[in-house]
């Protein structure tokens, strides 16, 4: 099992970036891929995640509203679109496969349901 980040770079107060996670391996449908970020000096935390059995979306409280996390079965690769980004958002992201995770509204992402973890990609939001 791989997962590939992608997408990271460097981008101004209020602009975008799209998150790429390219899965192989596995088959989306029978898994749930988290985002989860570090920034430097703090631990690591979820940002989004979305449940390939049922669908189910989690957004941390900071990035609701900003960001929208998807899926495309055919090409194995959930993205996460981040708009309107912060200089707080400045961090390295990850993305993390879960097998068999059903997310229902009130979800709390433990790390210790990801099994698969990829290389991270570092976003950076400064002028």
């Amino acid at each position: 099992v791989q997962l590939q980040a992608s997408g990271g770079g460097l981008v101004q107060p209020g602009g975008s970036l799209r998150l790429s996670c390219a899965a192989s391996g596995l088959s989306l449908d029978y898994y749930t891929i988290g985002w989860f970020r570090q920034a430097p000096g703090k631990e690591r935390e979820a940002v989004s995640c979305i449940s390939g059995i049922n669908g189910g979306t989690y957004y941390t409280n900071s990035v609701k509203g900003r960001s929208t996390i998807s899926r495309d079965n055919a090409k194995n690769t959930v993205y996460l679109q981040m708009n309107s980004l912060k200089p707080e958002d400045t961090a390295v992201y990850f993305c993390a496969a879960a097998p068999d995770l059903y997310l229902e509204d009130n979800y709390v992402p433990d790390e210790r349901e990801y099994y698969y973890w990829g290389q991270g990609t570092l976003v950076t939001v400064s002028s």
